[in-house]
């Protein structure tokens, strides 16, 4: 896949219970605008500016045609040729092809660099939130600095990393530092 690499903290206290329902509170929606975007992220300690470079992971990965119907078929800052090309797969009728799945980075979706945000400047962010990025606001100019440099990039996403895995860490007797990541002591 490519992409930066970066030393993760050890000893990092885990919870022992997970929530399903809980997991994506904090995840804003594909919907979001610019301001709510930003917002939630502030909320968790994270700047726009780490927002912006966190959004690059978008560069591999798909998504699901609910999440991304209402800004192929709705909004006008979306390149008519891109969004064309992605109803086909994602018909406008709601619970029609609703799973059916689209790479959020049509040129390479498996692999980390910044084609993402190339695709941004030319109108063709999957989700609603993604080309929110680069709509005439405030984030622009990041969207274009990470467009000139994939260094750049790889350097915030990374500093963006380390402080999401930051977030309200467990401390004193709450939660466990786990032998095996994936299970509880």
């Amino acid at each position: 896949m490519g992409g930066p690499s970066w030393e993760v903290k050890m000893g990092r206290r885990d919870s022992t219970t997970a929530s399903f329902n809980g997991a994506e509170n904090n995840i804003p929606p594909p919907t979001s605008g610019l301001a709510n975007l930003t917002s939630l992220f502030a909320a968790q300690g994270l700047s726009q500016k780490d927002m912006v470079a966190l959004s690059g992971a978008h560069t591999i990965g798909l998504a699901r045609c609910t999440n991304f119907r209402d800004h192929i078929y709705n909004d006008t800052n979306i390149d008519a040729g891109f969004a064309r090309s992605r109803q086909s797969g994602c018909p406008r009728a709601t619970g029609s092809g609703d799973n059916n799945l689209a790479p959020l980075d049509l040129q390479t979706p498996t692999v980390f660099e910044n084609d993402y945000y190339k695709n941004l400047v030319q109108k063709r962010g999957l989700l609603h939130s993604d080309q929110e990025l680069f709509n005439g606001g405030a984030a622009d100019t990041l969207v274009r600095e990470y467009v000139g440099s994939q260094s750049a990039f790889f350097k915030d996403f990374v500093e963006g990393m380390i402080k999401m895995g930051d977030i309200t860490p467990l401390t004193g007797s709450n939660g466990q530092i786990r032998m095996n990541c994936r299970r509880v002591n």
